[in-house]
Parts: structure tokens; sequence; C-alpha cells
């Protein structure tokens, strides 16, 4: 009863003083309108590169890396983190001045001002919504309520957990905006890194930093043919992979967008890939490999059981509270970017220019939190959650980043060539992903990708009348 006390007391402390923290760091006003699309969705361009860097890395890490990764029980899986680095230097190099260059908002804006027309851009929006809605957030709410059952061994219904991290989290990006969002990030951020570290070394002691009895093949690194990681797919799809959720993934890029200048967004997403590369693999895979030796093949109630069981109370008590905020800082940074989709691309489009962006971000917010919390036990029978979703990113993340290269390294293309071609690309993957594959998932990827630049090529030539050329334009100074 008193470990309880203490845990509770400590998760609460810890929990409240993040929410103070960052209240005291974003209350004074910047000189923005609060109802400005640039204050609400970019922070005002005033995140220095740490919040870049904070807000990149805990919107990313969350429970269903943690959890899902380590639930995998191999050390296999830290090529995620791994293959990581190379799209964070990518978006920091190649991509992210373009964004500057044609000062966007939203990384879909760049597909209307490289090819015109407002529907290819609201056709992509609505796919990233989708995306959000049925993958991204419920994993996030499911994951996140697993680990705090998993730690503490308690009998509550997953659901109610999820409802409570869902409408925390909603509170952070309603009133808040991204300044909130990427500063709560930051805080959260460093106290999960550093526990996260403890873990793996207290997870070692556990065995006596002994590791024989694990079987070769949960600690190798060149997957086998039936592997979650087949060697052979980190030369096809896995690049590509991570380029899309690095640079064009709005949740990610948003924070990038949100500097003051390029300089100290590069700095930020440096960081970032540092911190990617020297920490994060760390704590995603060896935890996991090491509950396999203490408990067995558990699956993703791996790591909450070893942390549950390998820490004291107090300490405990700190993780839990980093652990929720990684929760709710991922969450809320899908809400905001979900937002600033609809209301950018979607609703000052089509409905209405001039809008009151806190007005329709907070009612499109509460929408998506509600409908997230609905699907959350749709993904309660998922044998491994983080594998089922990277093969569900494929529906839409090739298909969509075809649109962008086709967009910036072609001239001369139809906008229209390439939102169909990216509708069957969707289809497509799905059919052969799911029903009738002969490959790998990461390699269907890789195939769909191709398939999908070479269809919106042809269609442009074929039905659009349109002669497309190769173009570096935008990368020479």
């Amino acid at each position: 009863m008193n470990s309880s006390i203490i845990q509770i007391g400590v998760f609460a402390a810890i929990t409240i003083g993040i929410g103070l923290a960052t209240y005291l760091k974003c209350r004074t006003p910047r000189g923005h309108s609060p109802d400005d699309n640039k204050d609400y969705f970019l922070a005002g361009g005033s995140l220095s590169w740490v919040y870049i860097a904070g807000s990149i890395t805990l919107t990313n890490l969350s429970t269903d890396q943690l959890v899902g990764m380590n639930g995998n029980q191999m050390l296999l899986l830290a090529w995620w983190e791994l293959a990581a680095v190379s799209g964070l230097v990518l978006l920091a190099y190649v991509f992210v001045p373009l964004y500057y260059k044609y000062q966007c908002t939203t990384t879909t804006e760049l597909l209307e001002k490289k090819l015109g027309g407002k529907g290819l851009r609201a056709l992509i929006s609505c796919l990233f919504l989708l995306g959000g809605l049925f993958i991204y957030l419920p994993i996030m709410l499911y994951t996140g309520s697993l680990f705090m059952i998993s730690m503490f061994d308690i009998d509550v219904p997953l659901i109610w957990i999820a409802i409570g991290f869902a409408v925390v989290g909603a509170a952070y990006a309603i009133f808040g905006g991204l300044r909130a969002v990427a500063v709560s990030d930051t805080y959260s951020g460093v106290g999960l890194l550093g526990l996260g570290l403890l873990v793996v070394f207290l997870a070692f002691k556990a065995i006596d930093f002994d590791i024989s009895g694990i079987p070769a093949e949960r600690l190798t690194m060149i997957g086998s043919n039936d592997s979650p990681i087949p060697w052979h797919t980190l030369l096809t799809g896995m690049i590509f992979i991570q380029i899309f959720y690095w640079s064009f993934n709005q949740t990610i890029t948003q924070r990038a967008m949100a500097a003051p200048s390029l300089k100290e967004a590069r700095k930020g997403i440096l960081a970032a890939a540092g911190i990617r590369l020297l920490i994060v693999p760390l704590i995603i895979a060896v935890p996991g490999v090491i509950s396999y030796k203490l408990y067995g093949d558990i699956g993703d109630a791996a790591y909450g059981r070893l942390v549950g069981d390998i820490l004291p109370p107090w300490l405990s008590g700190a993780f839990a509270a980093m652990m929720a905020a990684a929760v709710l800082t991922s969450f809320n940074s899908g809400l905001n970017s979900a937002a600033a989709l609809y209301v950018c691309d979607i609703h000052e489009k089509f409905f209405q220019p001039n809008v009151h962006v806190r007005k329709i971000a907070t009612v499109i917010t509460i929408v998506i939190v509600a409908l997230s919390i609905a699907l959350v036990p749709l993904y309660s029978g998922a044998e491994s959650i983080i594998n089922l979703v990277q093969q569900l990113n494929g529906l839409l993340s090739m298909p969509i980043l075809s649109a962008f290269f086709v967009a910036i390294f072609f001239k001369n293309v139809s906008p229209w060539a390439a939102g169909i071609s990216v509708i069957s690309g969707t289809v497509g993957y799905g059919v052969f992903s799911f029903f009738f594959s002969p490959f790998h998932y990461i390699h269907t990827m890789f195939i769909t990708l191709i398939a999908c630049i070479a269809f919106a090529l042809i269609l442009n030539r074929m039905v659009f009348r349109r002669n497309a050329s190769f173009s570096l334009e935008d990368f020479r100074s």
C-alpha cells in the first residue's frame, strides 16, 4: 500500500509539474494574434532548436515505439530508429529548405504551390487525416493504456485510461497550440530519455549482465527472410519509409517549420538525429530482448512488466509520469497537426477563407478525439502492434510520397494525374499487402512508390496531354 501511494504521489507531482512549467513558459504573448495560423500551428515561428529537437524526438518516441518495438523482443527492431537518422538528415538538407522557400504552413501546401490547384492538396490532407484517425491516434491511446496496466498491474478497463489520455492531450492541443505542445514535449523528453537509459542499465543488472541463453535470432541485426525486417528490405523500401515519415509527415515537419529561420530549424533537426542515433535504439530494443530472458515470449506486455519489476516505487512513479507525458505529447501533436491540415487545407480553401482558427481547430479536435477513443478496442487483438502499424503505414505513405516526388522533381505535371495515382496506389497496396503478395510489405511499399510515380507520369502524358520534364531547379542555389 505504501509503495502504491509513493508511485501515485510521484506520478501526480511530476505530471502537474510538467503542466505548470509548460504553462509558465507559454503564457506570455509573443506579439502574434492567438487566432493566426502561423501563431497557432507554427508557434509564431518562435521555436528555438532545443524545442524543435525535443518535440521531434518525443512526438515520435511514445508507447507505440517503447511498448511495440520492445514487444518484438528482438534487437533487429533498432533498424527502424537507425534508419530514421538518414530521414532526418535528408529533411535538414533537402526538404525543409523547400518549406521555407515556399513559406508553407502545412507540408501539403507545397503540392499546391508546385503543381497548382487546391484539389490535390485537399486530397492528401484527407488521407493524412484518415491515417491519423484510424491508425496513429487510437494506437497511441491503446499502447499508452496497455503500458500503464502492465506496469502497475491494475484491474481497470483499458478504455477508461485511454479516455483520460485523450481528454488531457486534447486540452494541450486546444488551449496551447503548437508552442505548448513543443515545450511540454521537450520537458518530458529529457526525463523519458534519462529514465529510458536507466531502465536499460537496470535490465542488464537484473540478468547480471549475462546475455547467455538468449537465442541468437533475438540478438542478430541481420534479419532473415521470415523476420520482421529482412536484411534486403533495408535496400528497398526502408529509406523511403523514413523519407516519408520525417520529411512529409505534418506531425514531424510542423516542428521544423516553426523555427525563426532555416538555420535554427536545421540545428534542431540534426540534434534530433543525434538523439535518434545514440540513445533511442538502446531504449526501444534492449529492454525487450532482456525481458525475453526473464519472462519468455510475452509480446507487447514485455516493457511494462520489466519496468514495473526493476524500478523502485518512487522511480516507477516517475517513469509512469514520463510515459504518460510521452503519450500525451504524441497524441496532442497528432491532434494539432490534424487541425492544421483541416483548417488550412480544407476549411479555409473550400468553406470559409477567413475563419476563427482556434474555434474551428477546437471543433475538429473534439471530433477526432471522440472517434479515436471509439477505435481503441480495434487494436486490442493485434499480435504485434508495431509491425501492424508499419504495414498499415504503407496504405498511405508511399502513394502520398509519390505525389510529393512528382511535384518536387518534375515540371508540367497535372495535379489530377498525381491525385489519381495516389488513390490507385492506396488501393493497390491494400490488395497486394493484405490479401495477395509474394513480397515482404516493405518491398511492396517500394514497388508501390515506383508504380505510383510511373502511373502519374503516364496519365499526365496519355490522358492530360502534358510532357513532364525532370527538374532540380529547387535545389540550385
